[in-house]
C-alpha cells in the first residue's frame, strides 16, 4: 500500500544542505545574484508572480521577447552570477537540467526544490497539485491500481510517475527519455496483418502514417479528427496510403455538438470556452465492422470516448492504447471502466518523455 503522508514527509526531509542554501539565495533578494526561470510555461509565469526574478530563459524565443514584463534571454546569455530555477516539467526537464549544469552559473535548482524548501510561500505546479488532491481523495482506487499491475516494467513506470507527479522532482525520472516515435506501437501488442485500426484524435495523420508504415498488411484505418485544417493535412499526408477513412468529427459518449479549442496544435481539446463548435459521434455508431486496435489521445476526453466504444470493446475485445496523463484520475478511472466492460484484459503502462506528459495504458 502506498502511504502518501509518509512519502511526502520523507521527500521534504531529503533536501540537501546545498539545495536549501541555493533556494534561500533565490527566494530572498541578494544583489550579488541575478535570478532567472528556465522555461516560458504557465508555471514559470505563476512563479514569477510569487518570487521576484530578473527574467526568463528560453533558447527558442525570438529576439527581444518578454514575458510577464520581464526579458526572455537565451541560455548562452546568462551571466555568471545567475541563479536559475528549472521550470520545465512536461517533455524535456532532464535535458533542461543538463543544459543548466553545463553552464558556468552561480547555481541551478529545479522548481520542486523551491516549493520543497518554501512550501507555504511557493505554489505547486498544476500537475502536482492535482495529483496530490486526487490521491488524497481516492487512495483506495490508486492502491487497487498498484495491486493490479503485475509486470515489473509497468509497476516501475507507475510508481516512478506517481512519485514524480506528487513532487515534480525530476530525480524520479532519470530512467526515462524522449521516445514518442515508439508510442502506441509496443512489440507486446503484436500488431500486424488484418488489423482494423481506429485513430481517435488523429491530428494531422502522423500516428496513422506510422501505423501503416510499420504494419503494411493492415486491413483498414478509421481516423477521427474534429479540426477541418488537420483533416486536410491528414488527407495530404496519407494520400499514398490505402483503405484510410477520414472522419471529420470528434468522438465522445454520444452524438452532439461540443465546443473545441482548435489553436493548441496536438494539444487541441474539448473546451467549454473553445472558439469552435464541433460535431461529435461515437465509435460504436460510426464503425460497424470488427475493430482490432483502438488508440486514443484526446487531451482528457478519453473516458467519454471509451463510453462511446462500449459495444466494440465488449464484442470485439480490441487492443487499446489509451493516453492517461492528462488528469491523474485517468490512471485509475480508465482501467476501472475498461475492466468493468471486460475483465479479461491485461494492463501494461509505458511512458515516453522525461516529464509528466505522454503516458499510455495498454489493454490486451
Amino acid at each position: 500500500m502506498f502511504d502518501y503522508s509518509s512519502f511526502i514527509q520523507q521527500w521534504f526531509q531529503q533536501a540537501s544542505p546545498r539545495t536549501r542554501e541555493l533556494a534561500k539565495l533565490f527566494f530572498h533578494p541578494d544583489q550579488r545574484f541575478k535570478r532567472y526561470l528556465f522555461g516560458c510555461n504557465s508555471y514559470a509565469v505563476q512563479l514569477s508572480n510569487e518570487v521576484s526574478v530578473d527574467g526568463f530563459v528560453d533558447d527558442y524565443a525570438p529576439p527581444s521577447h518578454s514575458l510577464n514584463g520581464k526579458p526572455v534571454i537565451h541560455s548562452d546569455a546568462l551571466p555568471a552570477n545567475a541563479l536559475v530555477v528549472n521550470c520545465v516539467s512536461s517533455i524535456h526537464p532532464l535535458a533542461a537540467a543538463r543544459k543548466l549544469q553545463s553552464l558556468n552559473l552561480a547555481g541551478s535548482l529545479s522548481a520542486s526544490d523551491l516549493y520543497r524548501c518554501y512550501p507555504d510561500q511557493v505554489s505547486l505546479p498544476t500537475f502536482v497539485a492535482e495529483t496530490r488532491a486526487d490521491l488524497q481523495s481516492h487512495s483506495a482506487q490508486w492502491n487497487r491500481l498498484i495491486a493490479s499491475v503485475t509486470d515489473a516494467a509497468s509497476l516501475k513506470a507507475l510508481m516512478d510517475l506517481l512519485q514524480f507527479r506528487l513532487t515534480g522532482d525530476i530525480d524520479f525520472m532519470t530512467d526515462y527519455r524522449y521516445r514518442v516515435d515508439e508510442q502506441y506501437f509496443e512489440d507486446f501488442l503484436q500488431l500486424g496483418a488484418g488489423d482494423v485500426f481506429v485513430d481517435a484524435g488523429g491530428f494531422t495523420g502522423d500516428t496513422t502514417e506510422a501505423f501503416c508504415t510499420r504494419y503494411p498488411d493492415y486491413k483498414k484505418v478509421f481516423l477521427f479528427e474534429p479540426s477541418p485544417a488537420n483533416i486536410e493535412q491528414a488527407k495530404q499526408r496519407l494520400a499514398q496510403m490505402r483503405d484510410i477513412h477520414l472522419i471529420l468529427s470528434g468522438v465522445s459518449s454520444s452524438e452532439g455538438v461540443l465546443r473545441f479549442d482548435p489553436n493548441s496544435g496536438s494539444a487541441s481539446s474539448v473546451n467549454a470556452e473553445g472558439s469552435l463548435e464541433i460535431n461529435v459521434t461515437t465509435i460504436d455508431r460510426q464503425i460497424q465492422e470488427k475493430t482490432t486496435f483502438i488508440k486514443m489521445d484526446l487531451e482528457g476526453w478519453e473516458l467519454e470516448a471509451l463510453k462511446g466504444a462500449q459495444r466494440h470493446i465488449q464484442e470485439d475485445r480490441p487492443k487499446l492504447a489509451i493516453a492517461v496523463y492528462h488528469h491523474p484520475a485517468d490512471f485509475w478511472r480508465i482501467p476501472e471502466y475498461v475492466l468493468g466492460l471486460r475483465g479479461d484484459y491485461q494492463i501494461a503502462l509505458r511512458h515516453y518523455t522525461e516529464g509528466w506528459s505522454e503516458t499510455v495504458m495498454y489493454f490486451m
